[in-house]
């Protein structure tokens, strides 16, 4: 099975660098990164030192429900190119390790589904997961701080 790891839509990126509201209706907070630790979830790049960025609440949800988790992320303050979709691990993944767990349909968390998982093992553990049907995406997020990354997609 083929997977794509999936970046932010363009079109919601713009909105907020442009000043639009987070999930919480609050204008992003501007920031300038020291080179560390500031993944950008639109072109799955770390923000480079002494480049503007934004921390802002974001909700990876369509609707709120109360699995709709809602938590802070970083963009790129300026326009960025998003990330192709592909089945490369994102460079922005650093950490030696990410919650990954899985949605199904109705984009709720699938039980049974999630776990704390080494990076590198990653995409073999998002090809487990879809070969559940009730899988219908997965989302890599901090497994220190619970914060999105990016969205598994089959392809």
């Amino acid at each position: 099975m083929t997977i794509q790891f999936k970046a932010l839509p363009t079109e919601d990126v713009r909105a907020l660098q442009r000043g639009g509201p987070d999930a919480y209706g609050l204008t992003p907070e501007r920031k300038m990164s020291d080179g560390d630790g500031v993944p950008c979830r639109h072109c799955l790049n770390n923000v480079a030192a002494g480049d503007a960025y934004l921390i802002l609440a974001y909700r990876p949800f369509p609707e709120l429900q109360p699995y709709a988790e809602t938590g802070p992320i970083f963009l790129h303050a300026e326009e960025c190119e998003r990330a192709a979709e592909a089945e490369a691990l994102p460079e922005m993944l650093e950490s030696t390790d990410y919650i990954v767990r899985g949605y199904g349909k109705d984009d709720r968390i699938v039980y049974g589904s999630g776990g704390v998982i080494p990076t590198g093992a990653i995409a073999a553990r998002a090809e487990t997961l879809f070969e559940r049907d009730d899988i219908a995406y997965v989302h890599v997020r901090s497994a220190r701080n619970n914060c999105y990354q990016c969205r598994i997609e089959r392809a």
